[in-house]
């Protein structure tokens, strides 16, 4: 039996809002830097894990408000959101080693995958890459301590990987979950806003990449 209350779900919300803020401002300022297969795999993966907490904190919802017990709600956030990471992070990597080119890449068949343990796997490998990334980006332009508010952001990530393992039906248990999430979100979003103010918009890659592909 699952210990949550309204509070608690209109709280898991918040980190959705970050995250979702950050992708927006991440797609806007990347957009002429990628190739369209690059672009279709990071933009696909940022809407996968947002779609995927909005979700979750509706589940979340729904049952402290005593409505129902979706569980489809729950049950898929882990497949989602971890596949939402792995393309996020693909196309990250794609935009940092990509020359101008015109073949697209191939496409993507996801395999199957099966068991939290893995979901966990991929979802903090997607999001390594991406961070490690905008640690690149922020060196490229010279603002190297914006690498520590992404390297935040990544181990708040961590520790979301291992609490969910924790067990979640004590509400205390929820809100320190909670609370890594919203410190791991809110500091992509600090960086994101950082790195868009000093001119991610702007910074050339490879020459310029832009939507050849």
């Amino acid at each position: 039996m699952n210990d949550f209350s309204i509070s608690m779900a209109l709280a898991d919300y918040i980190p959705v809002l970050f995250f979702g803020i950050a992708a927006c401002i991440l797609l806007r300022d990347l957009y002429q830097k990628m190739s369209k297969s690059a672009f279709a795999l990071f933009s696909a993966g940022m809407i996968d894990v947002a779609i995927a907490g909005a979700l979750k904190a509706t589940w979340k919802l729904l049952y402290a408000a005593g409505a129902c017990n979706f569980e489809a709600l729950d049950a898929i956030f882990f497949p989602v959101q971890s596949i939402g990471f792995l393309f996020a992070g693909i196309g990250m990597l794609l935009m940092l080693v990509q020359k101008p080119m015109k073949n697209a890449l191939a496409a993507v068949a996801p395999p199957v995958f099966s068991g939290t343990f893995v979901f966990v796997g991929l979802m903090v490998a997607g999001l390594g890459i991406l961070d490690v990334a905008l640690c690149i980006l922020s060196a490229k332009l010279k603002k190297s301590p914006l690498i520590a508010i992404f390297v935040l952001s990544f181990l708040c990530s961590l520790c979301m990987g291992y609490l969910s393992a924790q067990d979640f039906a004590q509400a205390s248990m929820n809100w320190i979950a909670e609370g890594v999430n919203v410190v791991g979100q809110g500091t992509f979003l600090i960086g994101t806003i950082l790195l868009h103010k000093h001119g991610l918009t702007n910074l050339k890659l490879h020459g310029g990449v832009r939507h050849d592909g």
